[in-house]
């Protein structure tokens, strides 16, 4: 890989701009279960327009929310398996890579929780969470581990003990409302001290948070970890939880942030929730000019 990376954009994006519906507890799960072979192109658009890392549909698949919905915990475990094979399938004959997407313990709740970062959980409780879905994921050898929007200190705390030892490449990318605070209202540098020390961190950063906090949330990351800094941002805007809709998106250009972010230190770079492959199209031709 180059010194400079660049990532995918939103799969729910993607695949509503294919033509499917993205709703209810499973999100981007459920597409996987129905039409696995629209998330194989999704997955596939972001890679031909320049993608260097996929990230898999296992952001909000869990034992718990198959659970919810009348499927099983083998269920489950299957459904995370086929999200790094429908991945590894999608970029065969590329050079991109695989990420095994681990989303926060927020988002299995489909209430909005990962943009509020207000748990009533344990860490013991979040711990036994991600160690299941890791162990399932990691059977299938991920490229990379694309740890997501953790929106507080105690997942990332949680994520440092589960992932102590797990040698396979990882980033760990925080959600923040504001270009100083998680969601949580803690310190985003607090929370970068909880995860600094784990093995094969190649980078630290956020993700689906305005684009217009990246460069001063990179700034303040950047002294604290010797890991590269990345930054998925979504296209600004609010999510409503309600109707499960992002409202007030930005329309500016996204590849147009790219100067800014770059002078700020970030050297991994795609697009969250409002991004697609167009929007990776055009992230991937600024980079080369």
């Amino acid at each position: 890989m180059s010194s400079f990376h660049l990532i995918d954009g939103g799969l729910s994006t993607e695949l509503e701009r294919l033509g499917a519906k993205i709703q209810g507890e499973l999100w981007t799960g459920r597409a996987l279960l129905d039409d696995p072979d629209l998330v194989l192109q999704a997955h596939r658009a972001f890679a031909l327009a320049g993608a260097e890392v996929v990230i898999s549909s296992s952001y909000q698949l869990s034992r718990q929310g198959f659970l919810e919905v009348g499927l099983t915990e083998a269920d489950a475990d299957e459904a995370l398996r086929r999200s790094i094979a429908v991945a590894r399938e999608a970029v065969a004959g590329t050079d991109a890579k695989v990420a095994a997407s681990i989303g926060p313990y927020g988002a299995v709740l489909h209430d909005g929780s990962e943009y509020r970062g207000d748990y009533t959980v344990s860490q013991a409780q979040l711990e036994d969470f991600h160690a299941t879905r890791l162990a399932v994921l990691l059977e299938e050898s991920p490229d990379f581990l694309a740890i997501e929007t953790i929106p507080n200190l105690v997942e990332a705390r949680a994520l440092a003990q589960v992932l102590k030892g797990i040698e396979t490449p990882k980033w760990f990318s925080f959600t923040a409302g504001s270009a100083d605070l998680l969601w949580s209202g803690e310190k985003i540098e607090d929370a970068v001290a909880e995860i600094a020390g784990l093995s094969n961190l190649v980078a630290v950063g956020v993700n689906c948070v305005n684009p217009e906090f990246v460069a001063e949330i990179a700034g303040r990351i950047k002294p604290l970890v010797a890991a590269q800094i990345i930054a998925y941002p979504n296209r600004g805007g609010t999510w409503d939880s309600a109707n499960g809709v992002w409202l007030g998106n930005k329309p500016r250009e996204f590849a147009s942030w790219l100067p800014e972010w770059q002078a700020a230190g970030v050297s991994w770079v795609g697009g969250c929730c409002g991004t697609n492959s167009l929007d990776i199209t055009t992230l991937s031709a600024a980079l080369a000019n």
